[in-house]
């Protein structure tokens, strides 16, 4: 008789955002007529800038012709685009990263799940409080969490970093000592940043008791203050101790196309044994490589026009989460976030849980957002709004709420 993976049994419930779809779902089918806007999952609107347009109709092209066709990608990735990300992800802001040592995947979401199988299971793993929910997930999925209390909301293997109010939502260095660390900055969900001297302090740390640190760049291209990184390789010994991992989703639309990349420095050692080349056997044995449409899109991302367009889009993004920071800061709400990042992080009235001001705004305003609780026992009596909508619905959403 087969046998189940018992480690999936301790999984809470579905995966957050679908149990908000499935919410939405039957609050749509009691209310067809209800006009819903979205303001829940960080999902894209704007469409792809025409730069990544024509270079994917370029590549479909190119795709039509025995001469030009291509199968398989390469195990780390198309060169050009490992050269495009190496020269203006990091090269251009003096960091020391190869071609060769970039990954490229079908998304950051996926990396971050997946990097787990080339440490140990009995590895102790850090994360911020509240967290993006994936982290934590796919490590109970590998069975390194422990058991799991409900009524703290917590597993009893995680070592876990209150991000509140009181810290600026940014994680102080653990009194227990970890051996992965997962750090997002800017942040999901608190949109929270850290200045390079901060980051350095994780560098010099995770160095200091051997562990690793495993870094989500996803939302850098929001960055708008000038003493925030946008990668950790900014920071000194940030080669010996940390993976990044990037996403071309949040900066350039391609949630639907679906890119992304991790960085392993050939440096990062465990003992003798490079994590570059265990991850490289991951990526090869695994995965056969985001299609050669798309790895030319995402090079057009580095073309001046590119570049320039994302830039306007990025903006617009950020416009909408300045109406949205202001109109609940007008509406008497204490908000966070939305400078350097497309999230906004709102304090619930003290009557409500997350859930049920989700309920509450689902109902009276007909506005999805995200419940704190959903990232963790720290995001309790807090809330997550996305400045990912249209401009139109932005305004809307805000204007209902303000409302109420």
């Amino acid at each position: 008789m087969f046998k189940v993976n018992d480690d999936y049994l301790k999984l809470q419930g579905s995966y957050l955002f679908s149990n908000i779809a499935k919410k939405v779902a039957a609050f749509t089918e009691a209310n067809p007529d209800a006009p819903i806007i979205r303001l829940g999952i960080g999902d894209v609107t704007q469409p792809l800038a025409p730069a990544i347009i024509d270079s994917l109709h370029s590549a479909v092209d190119e795709m039509a012709a025995a001469e030009t066709f291509h199968g398989y990608a390469p195990d780390l990735g198309y060169e050009f685009l490992r050269s495009a990300m190496a020269e203006n992800d990091y090269k251009a802001r003096g960091c020391d990263i190869k071609a060769d040592e970039i990954f490229i995947s079908d998304g950051a979401k996926c990396d971050s799940g997946n990097i787990q199988e080339i440490f140990s299971r009995d590895n102790k793993i850090a994360v911020c409080d509240p967290v993006y929910p994936v982290y934590v997930d796919t490590n109970v999925m590998a069975g390194r969490t422990g058991t799991y209390d409900a009524k703290k909301g917590i597993w009893s293997d995680v070592i876990y970093m209150p991000c509140t109010a009181e810290n600026n939502f940014s994680p102080e260095l653990p009194t227990s000592t970890p051996d992965l660390i997962y750090l997002c900055f800017p942040n999901n969900p608190t949109g929270s940043t850290i200045t390079k001297d901060e980051l350095q302090k994780w560098v010099d740390y995770a160095n200091k008791v051997g562990a690793v640190i495993i870094y989500d760049a996803a939302y850098e291209a929001y960055i708008s203050e000038t003493d925030v990184p946008h990668t950790i390789y900014e920071c000194d010994g940030a080669r010996t101790c940390a993976i990044e991992l990037r996403s071309f989703s949040k900066n350039a639309g391609f949630t639907g196309v679906r890119l992304g990349a991790t960085v392993i420095p050939k440096d990062l050692k465990s003992g003798d044994v490079m994590l570059h080349t265990l991850w490289a056997r991951r990526h090869g044995t695994k995965y056969n490589g985001a299609p050669y449409i798309v790895q030319r899109a995402g090079e057009a991302v580095y073309s001046e026009a590119g570049k320039a367009q994302l830039k306007a889009q990025v903006a617009y993004y950020m416009e909408n989460a300045k109406i949205i920071y202001e109109g609940l800061r007008d509406a008497g709400y204490s908000v966070s976030g939305g400078v350097n990042a497309p999230y906004i992080w709102l304090k619930t009235p003290v009557t409500m849980t997350s859930w049920e001001f989700f309920d509450y705004l689902l109902e009276k305003a007909n506005v999805v957002g995200t419940p704190g609780s959903g990232f963790g026992p720290s995001g309790e009596g807090y809330f997550r709004l996305t400045a990912f909508g249209s401009h139109e619905n932005t305004v809307a959403a805000i204007g209902r709420i303000k409302a109420l």
